[in-house]
């Protein structure tokens, strides 16, 4: 969280109580995680199973105004988009060029560049604005607004001219997500070291 205030987001109180697991299942996380390739639809019903709303979706989808994505998170939007044979129609074609440059066709998909277009290092509003400018970086990150979803699309627009509104969201949905299926009582462990399972 302070690397998330340093950078101009907001604090929120953390429930304390909660208790690690005694197995990891990566597999079992991924296949609940929303996916940079999924279309608004199936990742609202990802969220919805776990109890979170459409606020959340788009808010929490905010963080993606600080961080990285490798090439090969986004390169099917730079070329042969959904088959077409041409660049997805819904990408700035500036924003095309560069990373057409940046992630060529015979890539490996390793390279990197910034999820937040124009403003990297800063947990703003700025991702939002990049949405409605169609220069957002991951197809699951514009479908958000060029999706048929007219709410998606009208917080992403609310959210883009209204930055304290979208960090008061993202820090309620933060709390809501630290919600979803806690460890407490006798259930879990406290772990001594965070990436094992106590021997």
């Amino acid at each position: 969280m302070t690397i998330l205030l340093q950078s101009g987001g907001k604090s929120w109180r953390v429930l304390l109580g909660r208790r690690d697991g005694l197995v990891a299942n990566q597999t079992g996380a991924n296949a609940n995680l929303p996916s940079p390739f999924e279309d608004v639809d199936t990742i609202i019903n990802k969220f919805a199973a776990v109890g979170l709303n459409i606020t959340d979706v788009v808010a929490l989808s905010g963080a993606h105004t600080i961080g990285q994505a490798k090439c090969a998170t986004f390169n099917t939007r730079l070329f042969n988009f959904s088959g077409t044979g041409a660049p997805d129609s819904t990408m700035e074609s500036s924003m095309v060029s560069d990373l057409q440059t940046l992630c060529p066709l015979t890539d490996d998909g390793n390279k990197t560049t910034a999820l937040d277009r124009n403003s990297t290092d800063l947990f703003d509003s700025h991702y939002f604005q990049n949405l409605v400018n169609n220069k957002g970086l991951l197809t699951s990150d514009q479908e958000l607004f060029s999706s048929t979803n007219l709410t998606t699309k009208d917080l992403v627009q609310t959210y883009s001219t209204n930055q304290s509104l979208f960090l008061v969201d993202f820090a309620n949905s933060m709390i809501r997500m630290g919600n979803i299926s806690p460890l407490t009582g006798s259930s879990g462990e406290i772990r001594k070291k965070c990436s094992v399972v106590n021997s």
